[in-house]
């Protein structure tokens, strides 16, 4: 379970659309665990594969101990709630930064696990929320996409700044 180097904004594979997974066993499993390793180590509660250089449509989530740990494979969103929430996010990928996303606030997606088994799902809140910001980073679209351009200007300067 090795922790994995994070790729930093604005690295070109985290613009890139992650491929669909097709083989499950092992080296899923092995990937997941150390998915796992590296979004503690970050600290986030979220992660794809993505975030590590690999293209590959998996994300991991532990919202908090009462959640657990969760892998998802190959999620879709299916359906999205007309009501819509506010909440600060941000990527392992961009640390300390953070900005304020509209999302809608409940959807229903489908995702397979770590045997392929398909799963369907609703989710609410803040664990909506999250699944919508990771299939979007499985799509190729990073958070800042959400953001308006002014908006994404300012933080981005603002990050640049710090990394400097």
């Amino acid at each position: 379970m090795p922790i994995r180097p994070i790729l930093r904004y604005p690295h070109p594979a985290l613009k890139s659309v992650c491929a669909p997974v097709t083989a499950f066993g092992p080296s899923l499993a092995a990937l997941a665990d150390d998915l796992l390793a590296t979004m503690r180590a970050a600290p986030g509660v979220g992660i794809t594969a993505a975030h590590i250089g690999v293209l590959s449509r998996v994300t991991v989530l532990e919202l908090d101990k009462a959640f657990g740990v969760r892998l998802y494979v190959n999620p879709e969103i299916t359906w999205f709630s007309q009501e819509t929430m506010n909440h600060a996010e941000g990527s392992v990928s961009m640390p300390g930064a953070t900005d304020e996303v509209t999302r809608p606030r409940a959807i229903r997606f489908r995702y397979q696990d770590a045997e392929g088994t398909v799963h369907e799902e609703t989710a609410e809140g803040f664990h909506a929320i999250c699944i919508q910001h990771e299939v979007d980073q499985l799509d190729g679209i990073f958070w800042l996409q959400r953001l308006s351009r002014l908006k994404r200007d300012r933080l981005v300067k603002k990050w640049e700044k710090a990394q400097s």
